[in-house]
């Protein structure tokens, strides 16, 4: 099959193919809406737009491979997920870059499965406990009588019994098998499809996952120490299997396999609050998500009007001598251009609203942005009429390919947040995180 690759929020056309009737049914219906955009054009070409998720859209006569921008490579877009969602299940890294080279996203998801589940079977696949009933020649656990007399009346060679069974046909292990059986139907890379196939032929032959529901598994399934080390290969199954994410945000669920898209802008909203997290842990600072700031916008008799409500905001302290600023996760090529005017407006304005009541402090606000190479913070100012500062907006880079790849890249980061946006003084100090799209 043909590989067509294009960069996130990029255009391109490819020429010399020849769609099937469900390809242009797939480019023609909702199931890509809001994710990529597929033309086709009169003379056969393709015209391909990009937006902000990133993946693999299968046709029977393309594949459309869209790359992160500012991850790095398709693993990077993973260790992301991994590390927003406070996972750290990738293990082995140094290999999976290596054995990552030229995988798609989707494949990549493949590969992580088929080691987490080739990981369980050595260790030996769970069992547990299940209740069963049907005909035997011998007493097995209870005799139901009056099954016995409404199904086996006056005969003695069969009796209605109900057990309990130690079997492998178990939700942990279907899960497994259902993930593994899509990878090999899906998995491009010829390692990786035979690799899922031979694991999945495993699983089969000790539990069914024909008619295997995800999300209604997803639904019952709990944890404890009996299948904890599962959960690890649960989430790549996951991901595979309904397009959900470990956060359940970053993709979008599709009833076929023809797509498998990560958004980027949300997958980077959680990635920023999550650095912030980690940067002010074991301060005084309490994190609080979707929380409105009530009364800031108030319209007649001092009425509240609309909200405020960023997505997560760090506390310190309390009463009204806390002192406020934003931050904007803006998953943006800011690093070689000015901030937009209307992210700069939006800022202004949460650095107005949370400001405190000192006036002889100007009102701050954060951009954080996505970068591939450190950069400088940069700051802007809001003048009045007379001159006097109103309030100031400071964007900073997050270069998110080092931030995965070093731990001393990480905490020189945390260090940098907790100097730009800790005030001085014992003040209370609310900070607010709120992430746009492109």
């Amino acid at each position: 099959m043909r590989t067509v690759v294009v960069a996130e929020y990029q255009r391109c056309r490819a020429k010399d193919l020849t769609p099937s009737p469900a390809d242009i049914a797939i480019t023609e219906s909702d199931e890509l809406a809001g994710r990529i955009t597929l033309r086709w054009l009169r003379d056969g070409a393709l015209e391909i737009e990009a937006g902000s998720h990133v993946g693999v859209v299968d046709l029977d006569c393309v594949s459309v491979h869209v790359r992160p921008k500012l991850a790095g490579p398709e693993l990077g877009v993973l260790e992301m997920i991994d590390y927003a969602a406070g996972l750290r299940s990738l293990r082995e890294l140094p290999l999976l870059r290596r054995l990552a080279a030229g995988l798609s996203l989707r494949d990549l998801v493949c590969l992580l499965l088929t080691r987490e589940c080739d990981r369980l079977l050595r260790h030996g696949l769970r069992r547990d406990y299940l209740r069963r009933e049907d005909a035997l020649p011998v007493v097995r656990g209870r005799l139901l009588a009056e099954r016995q007399v409404t199904r086996q009346y006056g005969m003695l060679d069969k009796l209605e019994c109900r057990y309990d069974e130690r079997s492998a046909d178990i939700l942990d292990n279907q899960m497994c098998g259902a993930a593994l059986h899509l990878a090999a139907r899906t998995a491009k890379d010829p390692e990786v499809r035979a690799t899922a196939r031979r694991l999945a032929a495993d699983f089969s032959s000790v539990c069914a996952v024909g008619g295997f529901d995800v999300r209604s598994a997803a639904e019952r399934l709990t944890y404890h120490r009996a299948n904890e080390h599962y959960r690890d290969a649960h989430r790549w199954a996951r991901m595979l299997l309904e397009g959900s994410s470990f956060t359940d945000r970053h993709t979008r669920r599709t009833k076929t396999t023809h797509a498998f898209m990560v958004d980027m802008n949300l997958l980077f909203e959680d990635f920023v609050t999550r650095l912030l997290r980690d940067a002010f842990s074991g301060s005084n600072i309490a994190v609080r998500e979707q929380e409105s700031l009530s009364g800031a916008i108030r319209g007649e008799g001092g009425r509240s009007y609309t909200e405020i409500r960023p997505d997560v905001q760090l506390v310190q302290g309390h009463g009204a001598n806390a002192r406020r600023c934003s931050v904007d996760a803006k998953y943006k090529l800011y690093a070689d251009k000015n901030v937009a005017s209307s992210d700069l407006f939006q800022s202004f304005v949460y650095a107005q609203a949370a400001g405190g009541s000192d006036e002889n402090e100007t009102p701050a606000a954060f951009i954080v942005y996505a970068s591939e190479r450190n950069v400088p913070p940069r700051t802007v100012t809001l003048h009045r009429g007379d001159g006097n500062p109103a309030a100031q907006v400071t964007y900073v880079a997050v270069n998110v390919p080092e931030i995965l790849r070093s731990e001393a890249a990480r905490e020189t980061l945390f260090g940098a947040l907790r100097n730009l946006m800790m005030p001085p003084g014992g003040q209370g100090t609310t900070l607010m995180v709120r992430a746009s799209t492109v």
